[in-house]
């Protein structure tokens, strides 16, 4: 495993810029994902760090080796694609054994290796089986000891949840990170889903336009994000425009929100869940009436949209089978939102 350091890496195509002046580092053995929307840049860099790609400027480094020019045959990184591309003429011995054969690894020691990563990856007893036999979770699993068998020192993980099925996929999701854990290796992650990047990430860098907008655990981002744009993408939130002074937040609507500190910005963001509902007053600040004029019902949660002198807010809160006080479409009822939930952004 190693540490991979990228040097203000720029990448252009055509008059689109893919990747703008991006500078930051992966620290070894972490878990990392680039999230963002489709065409932000993630993949990009990520094929820059594979040497599929060249940058246009910057470097990047592998621990203190400038891997830069160095073709990626020889970079010490394996990567797992979107579809796999698993050779559909091998057998699963065949695909795993492939890079192997490649450095020409005496057969006996290839037949070894093998056998150790379809254990770890836990599909003893596969060596013989065609491509087109498995299941998808089969072969992102292949894929993955394809990719490990070589030993690298950074592992690339593109998008390879994103075409199996919801359970699957919650299930690799784990899988995946045990796997990283035990092996220790410095992993790199790319995906547009939010849960997958909370649930599995050390860290993970927010990318818009080709640009880093933020760095942080998953906590740090989803509690305290540094713009609207980070807000509104990662998770749900009410994001609404205020003018802020002295620890008081207008709203456009005329309400005024007490805050737990005074921040420049014009915007205010406060997730669903952290807004309180009820039929009754229980609080004494930032209390509001409004009127239900939406309820979706989620299973685990119930979503309420309520109006307040014309401004929405979503509300969430979790679904209590033994919840005495039922709120139905068209009730009148009392919003809170505690002022340390509340956040002030640019």
């Amino acid at each position: 495993m190693a540490k991979v350091t990228l040097e203000n890496i720029s990448k252009t195509f055509g008059n689109t810029i893919a990747v703008n002046h991006v500078d930051f580092s992966i620290e070894e053995g972490n878990f990392f994902t680039f999230l963002g929307p489709s065409g932000c840049g993630k993949t990009t860099i990520l094929r820059m760090i594979a040497g599929f790609i060249k940058p246009d400027k910057g470097r990047i480094f592998l621990g203190n080796k400038d891997i830069t020019l160095i073709p990626s045959e020889n970079r010490e990184v394996g990567m797992v694609f979107q579809n796999y591309a698993l050779f559909p003429h091998m057998n699963v011995y065949e695909n795993i054994a492939y890079g192997l054969k490649i450095k020409k690894i005496p057969k006996k020691q290839i037949l070894a290796k093998v056998e150790k990563y379809l254990h770890l990856v836990s599909l003893d007893g596969y060596e013989d089986r065609k491509i087109s036999e498995l299941s998808g979770g089969e072969q992102q699993r292949i894929a993955l000891a394809r990719s490990l068998i070589i030993e690298p020192k950074v592992l690339l993980l593109d998008e390879p949840l994103s075409n199996l099925d919801a359970n699957l996929r919650d299930k690799m999701r784990i899988e995946i990170g045990q796997l990283q854990k035990s092996l220790g290796i410095t992993t790199i992650f790319v995906t547009h889903d939010q849960s997958e990047a909370l649930t599995m990430s050390d860290k993970l860098a927010v990318f818009n336009r080709g640009e880093c907008v933020q760095i942080g655990t998953p906590k740090e981002i989803y509690q305290e994000p540094k713009n609207t744009f980070v807000a509104t993408f990662i998770g749900d939130t009410n994001l609404l425009e205020a003018v802020i002074d002295d620890k008081l937040a207008k709203l456009s609507n005329g309400m005024i929100l007490d805050l737990k500190e005074t921040l420049k910005g014009k915007y205010i963001s406060i997730r669903p869940q952290d807004i309180r509902i009820s039929k009754d007053v229980k609080w004494l600040e930032n209390v509001w009436k409004g009127k239900v004029d939406k309820i979706q019902f989620n299973g685990a949660t119930i979503e309420y949209m309520v109006y307040v002198k014309g401004l929405r807010f979503k509300v969430s809160q979790l679904n209590h089978m033994d919840e005495d006080c039922k709120i139905n479409v068209d009730d009148e009822v009392y919003i809170y939102m505690n002022k340390n939930a509340i956040r002030v952004l640019s």
